[in-house]
């Protein structure tokens, strides 16, 4: 694991766990080898391996039951879009087989409305960063997507409009010191308006996937809203729900 990597320790054990399980030395088996014996391969402590299975564990993809040790989920492993994990939508694409593109990202700084300040849990007029993206998968529009976050989250850091060409997360984290803990999402089908039916080329009064998202940092600050609209046909999404 590199320690120059500005990703979370457990977070870099938890997509190389990932990738031995589906590709790599844990891809012919049906559990991992103990938490000891994974921090000692890695040459990392066992807490951080620990965390990394917690994580593992909570998105389903391992199950862990004391004197069974660590299970692999195959059934879940195999579902190439989970709609309940936080995913980029050119990994997103990549994971269906197609060729992901990003055909525009447009960026507008402006006063908030009483609509997007609500949104925002901010002042009416503040500034706010907006930006549009619309993504396609072997050049077939696929995915909308409008972010919106206080201006006031950058400060006074430099940054330019190319920065914010960059995934919304990742401005955030590298701008803002600002990292998404958790999304809160509205699912629902909308049909579309002039506007998505010329973006997506759909015919007007298409049925669309929406997806209206506010993230949260760890101590539950409100940083992001995001509107994302899904094309028909592209992008089978899965959710697991687990019983608690």
């Amino acid at each position: 694991m590199s320690k120059k990597n500005s990703m979370p320790l457990y977070m870099q054990i938890t997509r190389w766990l990932l990738q031995a399980m589906e590709e790599g030395i844990y891809a012919d088996v049906e559990r991992l080898p103990p938490e000891v014996d994974i921090a000692v391969q890695l040459g990392v402590s066992r807490t951080a391996v620990r965390d990394a299975l917690s994580t593992l564990e909570r998105e389903g993809f391992v199950t862990r039951r004391h004197g069974k040790g660590t299970s692999i989920n195959r059934h879940v492993l195999r579902v190439k879009t989970r709609i309940d994990l936080e995913e980029e939508f050119l990994d997103m694409i990549s994971a269906t087989g197609r060729r992901p593109s990003v055909n525009f990202v447009r960026i507008a700084q402006s006063a908030a409305t009483p609509e997007q300040a609500r949104w925002l849990d901010m002042e009416v007029g503040s500034e706010v960063v907006c930006v549009d993206r619309l993504v396609s998968a072997d050049d077939l529009p696929a995915i909308y997507c409008a972010d919106m976050f206080d201006r006031r989250l950058i400060g006074s850091r430099p940054y330019t409009m190319e920065d914010l060409q960059t995934p919304i997360f990742d401005f955030l984290h590298r701008f803002c010191g600002i990292d998404i803990y958790m999304d809160l999402t509205e699912i629902n089908a909308v049909n579309a308006d002039e506007t998505l039916s010329d973006m997506l080329k759909v015919p007007k009064g298409t049925a669309l996937l929406h997806l209206d998202e506010r993230g949260y940092t760890l101590d539950g600050r409100l940083v992001l809203y995001s509107s994302e609209y899904y094309r028909n046909g592209i992008l089978n999404h899965t959710i697991l729900r687990k019983k608690i």
